[in-house]
């Protein structure tokens, strides 16, 4: 069993607890014990058993549970409390700003079970009569409690990406004188994919034989099509076909509504025996099938070879990372070497400012302090080369979180918000324009503050903030952590054609955050990003002659 996993439980555990009424204390050192499991760089599973209750912020009671999961694979304390949780509270669970004792209130004082129950009491405005709640508590569940149900079963891109490889394992196990290929949303590299589709020359009734000992799924025929459901996973759906239709419907399957309507506008449906004579059929130059979303990208390949996309293999070094200075799991030096082992050229860290103390921003003198660890990497490291940057809060009146003399130290400024999120599009604006306006600012990080299938972000005119970013030569983030993916790939377009500059960063917390890259560069190329126009495909030396342009600029 893996650290996440048994954090995971200890977490639950905690709430649980919170929400029967139990020792509080004890409630209070299970989650602290998870936070701890969290940020262990050892895997406890090699960690002698008897030495895990040695371990910092674990102790003898929750060691006994770390031993009972590692042994066992469960946890009984846990599991008797599932047992007496209705499943609605636990969905409960996933409403922001709804923690466990307002959950267990709005359970043992309403009799509320369920997330529409819960909408409902809301709508009733039921919820505000309780103690400790109040209008605005009621209308921040709510609205949390509607962004929830719009996107119900609806998942990650990289959340299927598991699900796709054990699925084309299968296939080509189990089938293998069929063709197959992936398509639809997946293959589109839709950072949200509600369900994975397929397409196949296997029968439905030889699709069904070949999923029989994948566990509990449903099953159900629509037409040509087969969809299988499991609990808790994305639909698979198969387009069951000919082999000669194959590479026509694969094409047609991939495409969105909106670019097969304008397609079906510029020539005729006659079935096509490849995607690349489907566009030479109508002059139309390839269009790869990420690409595929929009109607407005065929005028631009009537006109000529589209540019090349970026790729993963373009990224020369990375730009935002969190060390133990701040709130990542590993040492600067471990997060610089590990950069320098994957062939990278170099690493921008860029911890928190001092005012995300929740987060252990740097003091100006802890500041200092890194500064000097920095100058002593790059002597052992050279020619590699570690950047004096900083993740800097855009604090509610629109300034930064250090004074200029502060500032001027960094190489690199990432300016972001991450506090007061909830507010109107002129407070966000504000904020925003102030920031990319101050002279020190480098990089504008994870423009909206969303977070995929959990929070929408604050409202922002991303024409302004754009048109902002090319006057004052800043560049926008394309966040890579594949829960954000902020700035997003629509208004990529748009960025390129006014000159600014994107920048794919994984905001890595740890050396395996490096590997978020793969997502940023995927919604990217949803985008057109490509690498000329994308900060970190710069080498080293093009990196620092942008800065010191940039600098020179101010």
């Amino acid at each position: 069993m893996q650290n996440a996993e048994i954090a995971e439980s200890f977490s639950l555990l905690s709430k649980l607890m919170d929400i029967h009424g139990e020792n509080a204390f004890r409630a209070k050192s299970y989650s602290t014990a998870a936070y701890n499991i969290d940020r262990l760089t050892t895997g406890l599973d090699s960690i002698e058993r008897s030495a895990i209750a040695s371990l910092q912020g674990i102790g003898e009671s929750s060691a006994r549970k770390i031993v009972e999961l590692l042994d066992t694979g469960r946890l009984k304390a846990l599991d008797d409390l599932l047992s007496k949780t209705p499943p609605g509270i636990l969905e409960m669970l996933k409403v922001k700003g709804l923690g466990p004792k307002k959950i267990a209130t709005v359970w043992k004082d309403m009799g509320i079970e369920s997330i529409g129950e819960l909408l409902y009491a809301c709508e009733e405005n039921r919820l505000m009569l309780l103690k400790g709640f109040g209008e605005k508590t009621q209308s921040n569940v709510k609205e949390a409690v509607e962004f929830m149900l719009r996107h119900k079963g609806s998942f990650l891109y990289a959340e299927c990406v598991d699900t796709v490889a054990q699925a084309e394992e299968r296939m080509s196990e189990r089938l293998p004188t069929r063709r197959h290929s992936v398509t639809g949303e997946y293959r589109r590299q839709a950072p949200v994919v509600t369900a994975i589709e397929w397409v196949t020359t296997a029968s439905a009734m030889e699709v069904l034989a070949a999923w029989e000992d994948a566990g509990p799924h449903d099953s159900e025929v629509d037409g040509e099509d087969l969809v299988l459901k499991a609990e808790g996973q994305p639909s698979l759906v198969f387009h069951v076909c000919s082999d000669g239709e194959f590479e026509d419907r694969l094409f047609r399957t991939t495409a969105s509504r909106d670019f097969l309507s304008a397609w079906d506008g510029i020539g005729d449906d006659t079935p096509v025996a490849s995607e690349a004579e489907a566009f030479e059929r109508r002059s139309v130059a390839f269009i790869p099938a990420c690409l595929r979303e929009t109607a407005s990208i065929l005028d631009a390949a009537r006109q000529g070879p589209l540019p090349e996309p970026v790729k993963e293999s373009d990224i020369r070094g990375i730009i935002h990372a969190h060390s133990v200075w701040s709130d990542g799991r590993h040492t600067l030096q471990s997060m610089a070497e590990e950069c320098r082992a994957r062939g990278l050229e170099y690493l921008v860290i860029t911890d928190h400012s001092r005012s995300a103390t929740y987060a252990g921003g740097l003091s100006i003198d802890k500041v200092r302090e890194q500064h000097a660890e920095i100058d002593r990497l790059n002597l052992s490291l050279a020619p590699f080369k570690v950047f004096k940057g900083i993740e800097c809060d855009i604090l509610n009146d629109g300034s930064l979180d250090y004074p200029d003399d502060v500032l001027a130290t960094f190489e690199v400024v990432i300016a972001s918000i991450h506090s007061n999120l909830k507010m109107s599009e002129e407070k966000a604006m504000h904020r925003i324009l102030s920031a990319v306006e101050n002279p020190h600012t480098t990089v504008l990080g994870h423009m909206t503050g969303r977070l995929l299938l959990s929070r929408p972000g604050y409202p922002v005119d991303h024409r302004r903030v754009i048109r902002a970013c090319a006057e004052h030569r800043v560049a926008i983030e394309v966040n890579a952590h594949p829960r954000r993916l902020d700035i997003d790939w629509q208004w990529i377009p748009l960025a390129m054609q006014n000159g600014v500059t994107l920048s794919i960063d994984p905001d890595a917390h740890s050396v395996e955050g490096f590997d978020d890259i793969r997502f940023g560069v995927l919604a990217s190329q949803k985008g057109g990003l490509t690498a000329a126009s994308n900060l970190s495909s710069m080498g080293l030396a093009d990196f620092e002659r942008w800065l010191q342009s940039k600098r020179k600029a101010v």
